[in-house]
């Protein structure tokens, strides 16, 4: 297949480009053109600025791909700049589990219908990161509903490659003693890894579905288990404290994400805990 992807220099851009490369695709890159990369002459690439409609127009209109992966589309309007001179049989849009509004174990994909929310053309800093998120699905289902398109909803991303090093945070401030402020202790949370999310992504493109599936990796954990291991393994205290610095995922509630419909598509998630604390293994190994 012949395959654009919008957003594949970073985290799990990187591993989506790996694996369909591996899987025999034609690959080409869109980005700004500011990042470096490792593909080599495996690739092809664009220039482009994702959230400039003229600039998606000029580069990409007479184009046509088989199948178009956004990593990086965030709002209604990022939808509407792209679809209106995007020519493709397929596109791939990476959502949120942030799009549930009200989080609980098990949640399927039902739980968000994009159809019965209305529509409000918006940029990302108009709304909250899940609004924004809600809106881009609802642009997708109810002013593209003609397009073959795929919505992805995953969790929190974590892996050797996170940089926005939100569970580095809880190793370097354990390891150093630092105080932290920490709102949900006991909360039970869903993750996926990094490469899983990548090679997910790169495992849709030939399936027959539309509409959107979960992401995750089975089970959950809490930050008292990430904090108890990481006690454990280094001897060193947590220090947690109102006045302490605010921890990432502060605010998240209990809730895990049901995957059945990526399983009967022939898609399974490894478990979490078979992972979780090799990576912050990892993380305390190699701390900064």
């Amino acid at each position: 297949m012949n395959i654009l992807v919008l957003g594949g220099t970073r985290f799990f851009g990187i591993h989506t480009v790996n694996e369909l490369l591996k899987n025999g695709h034609k690959v080409t890159i869109a980005t700004r053109g500011t990042s470096s990369d490792s593909y080599g002459e495996r690739v092809s690439r664009l220039v482009l600025e994702r959230t400039n409609a003229e600039s998606l127009k000029n580069v990409l209109s007479g184009r046509h791909f088989d199948l178009v992966i956004d990593k990086i589309a965030y709002s209604s309007n990022d939808i509407r700049k792209l679809l209106d001179v995007l020519d493709c049989d397929k596109y791939i849009y990476m959502s949120s589990t942030a799009v549930y509004e009200k989080k609980h174990f098990d949640i399927k994909e039902s739980e968000f219908d994009p159809l019965s929310k209305k529509l409000v053309w918006c940029d990302r800093p108009d709304f909250s990161y899940s609004e924004v998120k809600r809106q881009a699905e609802c642009a997708l289902w109810q002013k593209y509903s003609d397009r073959n398109f795929i919505a992805v909803r995953y969790p929190y991303v974590i892996g050797k490659d996170d940089y926005t090093r939100r569970l580095q945070f809880y190793v370097e401030h354990v390891l150093n003693s630092l105080p932290m402020k920490i709102d949900n202790l006991d909360c039970q949370m869903s993750f996926i890894r990094s490469d899983e999310a990548g090679s997910f992504m790169a495992f849709l493109a030939d399936k027959d579905f539309k509409g959107a599936v979960n992401g995750a990796s089975c089970g959950t954990v809490s930050l008292r288990q990430i904090i108890e291991y990481i006690e454990k393994k280094s001897g060193s205290k947590a220090v947690i404290s109102g006045d302490g610095e605010n921890a990432p995922y502060n605010g998240e509630v209990e809730h895990s994400i049901n995957t059945d419909k990526a399983r009967e598509l022939g898609f399974n998630f490894t478990n979490l805990h078979e992972w979780i604390y090799e990576l912050l293994d990892y993380f305390m190994e190699n701390k900064s």
